[in-house]
């Protein structure tokens, strides 16, 4: 299986929440191979650091679409799991012209995305359990 770990915007969690996931899969003694969108360099240290093995950047920006789809299928090879982080949030990098979010890297490998919210500072407003309205 394999999922893209987005985020709402930058400084969200997308980290925390891939990593815990690398750990508890790498824990089951399962095959993980780990991915980051672009050209990040710190994040992919610390991946490597739980999975024991090196992370692959998938950066359409400095390589091409055609380049992401082999290295990704190339690498997932011999996976029980691969996680891919994504970078600031979900649709940053999509201009009119060119895409390069997260959201175009899901796309583009056909695979399911789990957003990762901050819910820090949201009201009662979000929640499931607020007081109904009356209707007028």
């Amino acid at each position: 299986m394999t999922l893209v770990v987005a985020g709402e915007r930058s400084g969200v969690g997308k980290t925390t929440v891939t990593l815990a996931l690398l750990a508890s899969l790498i824990r089951r003694s399962l095959q993980t191979q780990s991915f980051k969108v672009g050209p990040d360099y710190i994040d992919p240290m610390f991946h490597q650091r739980v999975t024991g093995k090196a992370c692959r950047n998938l950066d359409p920006v400095l390589t091409s679409e055609s380049y992401v789809q082999q290295c990704f299928a190339r690498h997932v090879q011999g996976s029980d799991y691969a996680l891919i982080e994504g970078v600031m949030g979900l649709f940053d990098g999509a201009t009119g012209r060119k895409d390069w979010s997260t959201a175009h890297i899901a796309r583009l490998l056909a695979l399911p995305v789990l957003l990762v919210l901050d819910c820090s500072r949201l009201s009662r407003s979000s929640c499931r359990d607020r007081p109904r309205l009356p209707i007028l």
